[in-house]
């Protein structure tokens, strides 16, 4: 059974997850993206994402020792996220694809964890939802966490980018 939690992760950071070298990639689970069209939503879906394939901020390994340290979480990927004003997530499971290949993962997948953490306040029009639960009026530093199987979602129908960084990692 999917669960949830939720802190608050004292900001340290400054605004360099802005700057970064985001990309637009494609949301890799094609039947849910045949669902929410069948269902009449017409994206765009998500947003665009600078993982560690790309340089990450200067304070990126400072928030990795600390899932590390407190979580207890292994093999820590991190993927800062932009979503544009109009993209939307809607409820989906998160697949895991490549992290599960990385790491060795196959049959194992009920010890990966996902954490996001939002990186500025709350701003009107600025969604998130995990297991059924609505997020809003979030403080920077509020973080999600959740388990492999957690159904979740993510909106922007604001007017302004919604920045959050994603962090994986397993038991």
């Amino acid at each position: 059974m999917a669960t949830h939690d939720s802190f608050n992760l004292d900001p340290f950071w400054d605004d360099e997850y802005k700057l970064l070298d985001y990309r637009k990639e494609e949301f890799n689970d094609t039947t849910s993206l045949m669902h929410w069209i069948g269902m009449g939503h017409t994206g765009p879906f998500g947003g665009y994402m600078c993982d560690m394939r790309s340089p990450q901020p200067s304070w990126n390994q400072r928030i990795m020792n600390f899932f590390e340290k407190y979580e207890h979480w292994k093999n820590i990927g991190t993927s800062y996220y932009c979503m544009e004003p109009g993209a939307t997530l809607p409820d989906h499971v998160d697949t895991y694809k490549r992290y599960i290949e990385l790491h060795n993962l196959q049959g194992k997948e009920n010890t990966i964890r996902r954490a996001v953490v939002f990186l500025e306040d709350w701003q009107s029009g600025h969604y998130a939802e995990c297991c059924g639960e609505p997020y809003v009026k979030w403080k920077r530093g509020f973080t999600l966490v959740w388990d492999w199987d957690a159904p979740h979602m993510a909106g922007n129908i604001g007017m302004t980018n919604r920045y959050t960084l994603q962090i994986t990692g397993h038991l």
